[in-house]
């Protein structure tokens, strides 16, 4: 899952980012308003963290540009600004949680993952990349109208390959998000992983989905017409 952190202070930043980067998450961080708004529009994040008071463009003006944009990623205001008034301003423009700092990190956690449990709910059943399709609600994956039986962990890879499609996934953060595990270097679960899914979802079929980017992990894309 892709977080978008924007934060000014730099010891509260990189603090963020940090934690975050180790709970398995990728992790932007933006320094001011209009970085983390243009960052927020392009990006493709699953959810923001965003301070109200900011250079640039503080948090309100950033919240309101990014719901007028039509963009519906959770967002979570973690601020100093702790007054009953600041709290509901914010819930109006449209922010998903408020916390105030100072804070816990494993209450920002639990309040990520609460939120990004909530934003997959409320996403499409099926996952599909050219004539492969993953339906989440019935387990069940199938290319050009093949089924094809995964394991749970094949199927928990596949997943996580088409939901972050075109982002190329390094093997650390495969291993935290499906085997729920820190990354050996020296092990290649992750390797043999993936050969294995290939060979039931693309080696049977002309088109290849999953590629190796060599030193830095696995990338799902349609490849570009010549």
């Amino acid at each position: 899952m892709k977080i978008l952190i924007v934060e000014d202070e730099p010891k509260t930043g990189d603090y963020l980012r940090k934690g975050l980067l180790e709970a398995g998450f990728v992790v932007d961080l933006a320094r001011d308003g209009l970085d983390g708004l243009h960052l927020a529009l392009t990006g493709d994040y699953d959810l923001i963290v965003l301070d109200v008071m900011l250079p640039s463009l503080d948090g309100w003006g950033v919240l309101k540009t990014v719901r007028r944009s039509g963009h519906e990623m959770p967002v979570l205001f973690l601020t100093a600004r702790d007054g009953v008034e600041d709290r509901v301003r914010g819930l109006e423009l449209g922010a998903d949680d408020y916390l105030v700092k100072p804070f816990a990190f494993s209450e920002l956690l639990a309040r990520v993952r609460t939120l990004l449990k909530r934003g997959r709910s409320q996403e499409a059943d099926t996952l599909r990349a050219a004539d492969l399709e993953l339906d989440l609600l019935r387990r069940r994956v199938s290319r050009a109208g093949t089924r094809i039986d995964l394991t749970a962990k094949e199927f928990a890879l596949l997943e996580l390959l088409l939901r972050r499609q075109g982002q190329v996934l390094p093997r650390s953060l495969i291993a935290s998000q499906v085997w729920d595990m820190n990354f050996d270097s020296d092990t290649n679960v992750i390797d043999v992983a993936v050969r294995r899914l290939r060979a039931k979802v693309d080696e049977p079929f002309e088109l290849k989905l999953i590629h190796t980017v060599r030193g830095m992990g696995y990338v799902l894309e349609i490849p570009e017409g010549p």
